[in-house]
């Protein structure tokens, strides 16, 4: 987000980058990942509003729902996928700072960048039906049948305990032993955790009891690829996942389209070190 300031993660990113970008180079000398890092397909492009700075993004029963952030612009939406087209929308107060998002049976659950606070949404009416607290700052948001996962940034999730939202636990994100930070917008798929890299093309796939990385889609080119360029904080960011219709989506902060994918997995694993 171009509100965020620069920090020290911001570095440790970009060395990753290099490490994950070394993976892929032919010389045997360079640092590799353990995880496989898989390309992609696009099966279809979608209108998406340019002026969303998407948060969060996930399918639920025939609709995509979507929170968007910065200050004076975050909402929450009902978006229909095939024209893009805003079906439903409820502003947040101009000092919240919307973030990540996920349901819970019949109501929405949405985070705040700052605000140590929580939104409940009634997922008909998006009347609002509660609040939560959490210490430090609110990035994405995703669950399984038992857990909610909460991003905030760093190369932990948070889980949360679905009725209480209290958070009962945490692991570490690694890839190889190293730490991966900036974890952001979360999509629960096939019983994997996908994650966002803040300012990054790649989503790492995350084993959901020991925080390891399986696998990473690196879907560099995406955006450029259709005839838009990715500027500032343009990022990629944005998946949601129709288990039903097996469907994987993405997108990014104020990016024209959205995309269907499937993943392309690579020829053979990235070597070890």
């Amino acid at each position: 987000m171009p509100q965020r300031r620069p920090s020290p993660r911001s570095l440790a990113v970009a060395a990753f980058s290099a490490v994950l970008a070394a993976a892929c180079a032919p010389s045997p000398a360079a640092p590799r990942t353990d995880a496989p890092v898989y390309s992609y397909k696009v099966v279809a492009r979608y209108p998406h509003d340019s002026l969303a700075f998407t948060q969060g993004l996930i399918w639920k029963d025939g609709h995509l729902y979507e929170s968007t952030g910065l200050n004076g612009r975050s909402s929450l939406r009902k978006v229909k996928l095939e024209n893009g087209q805003v079906l439903q929308r409820r502003d947040l107060p101009a000092e919240v700072f919307g973030e990540g998002l996920t349901d819970r049976g019949e109501q929405l659950l949405m985070l705040t960048w700052t605000n140590g606070r929580g939104y409940v949404f009634d997922r008909g009416d998006f009347s609002p039906a509660g609040t939560f607290a959490y210490a430090g700052e609110g990035w994405g948001l995703t669950r399984s049948a038992d857990t909610v996962y909460m991003s905030d940034g760093s190369a932990q999730l948070r889980l949360l305990d679905p009725a209480t939202l209290r958070e009962r636990s945490r692991i570490q994100v690694t890839d190889n032993g190293r730490a991966v930070d900036q974890l952001n917008e979360l999509e629960w798929v096939k019983g994997e955790i996908y994650a966002n890299v803040w300012q990054t093309d790649l989503i790492a796939r995350i084993d959901p009891k020991t925080g390891r990385v399986r696998g990473w889609i690196d879907l560099s080119g995406l955006l450029q690829g259709h005839g838009t360029s990715v500027r500032g904080s343009d990022v990629l960011n944005g998946i949601a996942y129709d288990a039903k219709g097996d469907r994987l989506f993405v997108t990014g902060k104020l990016w024209p389209n959205l995309f269907q994918i499937e993943l392309v997995p690579p020829a053979k694993s990235a070597p070890k070190r």
